[in-house]
């Protein structure tokens, strides 16, 4: 099983490569935005929660992503390839929750894929993206909170995942297949 965390700061482009993954690869997709989103478009306690957390730019507490995750993952089943992780962990201590559920299942992290992106261009994305898409959380003050968040909380994950010997770094600008191009790569060493 290729269970493949998906890295990098809000607006590298993580969910459009976990698809082009997914379709080549036929992984599943673990995206904590979209299950959260999930959870609160149809109003459940969870996604009443988790919308206090999004709404002020803040990470959902780990003990209820990793329980939700667990959740999902499990509902794989075997005929799975193996599961992207993608907007999970983005802590040191998620990353040790992900690979204790995992290690308590048998598996584990294969490769955790770096999406390196400048920050001028995250910004430049998430705001197109926000015209495009009307997500409210894609104005300028709220990205610069969630890079910040990334920066502070999420980037030390590159150093732990490099000591589990697992990290690696892929040049996250030119096309959408330039960039696939390199991930698969990664993807076809593992």
């Amino acid at each position: 099983m290729k269970n493949i965390v998906i890295f990098g700061a809000p607006g590298a482009g993580k969910g459009t490569q976990s698809d082009k993954l997914i379709e080549k690869y036929g992984l599943g997709h673990i995206s904590t935005g979209d299950v959260l989103r999930n959870e609160i478009k149809n109003g459940t306690e969870l996604g009443k929660t988790a919308k206090g957390y999004i709404d002020n730019g803040q990470l959902i507490p780990d003990e209820l992503m990793v329980d939700i995750l667990a959740s999902v993952y499990d509902g794989f089943g075997k005929e799975h390839a193996g599961v992207i992780f993608d907007g999970f962990p983005r802590t040191t201590p998620q990353a040790e929750a992900l690979k204790k559920m995992l290690a308590e299942r048998g598996h584990k992290v294969a490769a955790m894929i770096e999406l390196s992106v400048p920050e001028d261009e995250l910004m430049a994305r998430l705001i197109n993206r926000g015209k495009e898409s009307g997500r409210s959380d894609d104005n300028e003050e709220t990205i610069k909170k969630r890079l910040n968040v990334y920066h502070t909380q999420t980037s030390p994950l590159i150093d732990w995942y490099a000591k589990e010997g697992i990290h690696h770094h892929v040049e996250g600008l030119g096309t959408v297949e330039e960039i696939f191009s390199r991930i698969a790569d990664v993807v076809d060493g593992l």
